[in-house]
């Protein structure tokens, strides 16, 4: 197949089903190898990111998807009802942020990490749909397993968890010195 006969049914694909397509996904519907596939993607991102255009194409691990660009969002919540707007507070923030960097990870260990009871929290990302269970821990009661989803990807504007900002080692030892600190403080109590 040409490529960009590849280009447009790539682009039909990603129209049609409006989410995330897994790149294998397209290589079996395409019938063609998997470069072929990242060719076209590499020249449908560059053609996409022209000013003159209104959507991109991003990576989310391995999947692609077709989206409108940020600039252009002010117009299109005019003609669209506006999705209420999901705010996350400083605990679920901190929930969110053990589960990506941990995954996958159990209540049970981000409750070690944080110190509370982080099930409100916990509950709150899945209904965002910003983590998700993604297996049960072979230890007894079978705990549940938590990683992060696309969803989570796209919010925060990575391509995979591999892009997540690494802590500042000062910081990390700070947080440290903290933790010891409070735990010195418990015991002594």
């Amino acid at each position: 197949m040409e490529m960009k006969k590849i280009q447009a049914a790539i682009e039909a694909i990603l129209f049609a089903k409006g989410e995330s397509v897994e790149v294998a996904d397209l290589v079996t519907a395409l019938e063609c190898e998997e470069n072929q596939i990242r060719e076209a993607i590499d020249n449908l991102k560059t053609e996409y990111g022209g000013a003159d255009r209104g959507i991109q194409l991003v990576e989310l691990e391995k999947s692609i998807q077709l989206r409108t660009k940020e600039e252009y969002y002010d117009a299109l919540i005019k003609i669209t009802t506006v999705p209420k707007k999901q705010t996350l507070t400083d605990a679920a923030l901190e929930t969110l942020s053990i589960v990506a960097y941990k995954q996958p990870v159990t209540r049970l260990d981000v409750e070690k990490i944080r110190g509370v009871n982080s099930d409100s929290s916990l509950n709150k990302l899945l209904e965002y749909g910003l983590i998700k269970e993604v297996g049960r821990l072979d230890a007894p009661g079978r705990p549940l397993l938590f990683g992060t989803t696309e969803q989570f990807l796209r919010s925060f504007g990575v391509k995979s968890i591999d892009d997540l900002p690494e802590m500042n080692p000062d910081i990390l030892e700070d947080f440290k010195a903290q933790a010891e600190k409070e735990i010195q403080i418990k015991l002594d109590i």
